[in-house]
């Protein structure tokens, strides 16, 4: 019998427990959370930001993932491919002379530099040469 009390203040100090912690936990501002989320740098609205994603790397699918990233964010990406030599940091190119449009694409692929090409014959305004210091963020898991 008293094995059975023992028991049952156990469970109920373990139920009480973890009442108090999902309240402590409900009372907690959400802010972080979906400022974090609502930080994210993106396209801007409104502007069609055409993009091409080219791995420089010897790792395959990272321009796959690139292009997901940038898709998620907002630019357009049109053309995705596999050039050498390897470079070690990202590189931006600004082809359409709007430093503002790679600088938000740079903003995507932390860390990257940009730099100005500007080349008025070509349907690109933003060409994105992944180095291998880039690391693609966690993708959700699709079954």
């Amino acid at each position: 019998m008293r094995k059975v009390l023992i028991g049952a203040a156990l469970a109920l100090f373990v139920l009480v427990l973890s009442a108090s912690a999902v309240v402590m936990h409900a009372r907690r501002a959400p802010a972080p959370l979906l400022t974090a989320l609502a930080d994210k740098p993106r396209a801007p609205d409104g502007v069609r930001i055409r993009v091409q994603v080219l791995n420089t790397t010897r790792t395959r699918g990272l321009a796959r993932r690139a292009t997901r990233l940038l898709r998620d964010r907002g630019f357009d990406v049109v053309e995705v491919g596999t050039i050498g030599p390897t470079i070690d940091t990202t590189i931006v190119l600004d082809l359409s002379g709007h430093p503002a449009w790679a600088d938000a694409a740079a903003k995507v692929m932390v860390p990257a530099r940009v730099r100005a090409r500007v080349d008025s014959s070509r349907y690109l305004d933003v060409a994105v040469l992944i180095g291998s210091s880039w690391r693609p963020p966690a993708e959700p898991l699709h079954p």
